[in-house]
């Protein structure tokens, strides 16, 4: 059974992944209109697995005796200047979200709730993966930003990305 507290926290955290989603959704919009599909797919695969985090923070509520709350998804922000844009505020949404797991935990510790610490590991597992991955995109970005055709290759070989849907539902 997790605190109010923590529900509160948790609930606050599975509105922001389902914003993550419409974040991502947007960038692959913008980048679809940009005749750059390979990284609107990777974008799209973002998408899917933000979705799949919410859900991870859904049925670990229900699993906790807790309500799950619902909110209000702000618009996210539908223009970039140029794709290494699109990776840098990707990179920066990604610490956003590492910083945010990092403070469930500190209040988990700070409850002693060890079932939602135990939970939040997945995330943070997951989130330096998230996080190296969308560095090491970005770092290829600029470094093709002086050959217009190298974009397209690397646009190529994000158009590979598949998603996997998680082994698990729970957190």
């Amino acid at each position: 059974m997790v605190s109010e507290k923590m529900a509160v926290e948790l609930n606050k955290q599975l509105n922001f992944e389902i914003y993550s989603a419409y974040v991502y959704a947007s960038m692959s919009s913008w980048l679809k209109s940009k005749d750059l599909a390979g990284f609107s797919n990777w974008m799209n695969v973002q998408v899917r697995e933000e979705m799949d985090h919410a859900m991870r923070f859904y049925e670990f509520l229900h699993d906790s005796g807790a309500s799950v709350e619902f909110d209000t998804v702000p618009k996210p922000k539908t223009e970039w200047a140029d794709v290494n844009e699109v990776f840098e505020d990707t990179l920066a949404h990604e610490r956003a979200v590492t910083s945010r797991i990092g403070k469930l935990i500190d209040l988990a510790l700070e409850e002693k709730d060890h079932a939602t610490n135990a939970a939040l590991q997945w995330f943070i597992s997951e989130q330096v993966e998230e996080e190296s991955g969308v560095s090491a995109i970005l770092k290829q970005v600029k470094r093709v930003n002086d050959f217009p055709n190298m974009l397209f290759m690397l646009d190529r070989e994000l158009g590979q990305r598949a998603y996997t849907p998680p082994a698990t539902s729970g957190a």
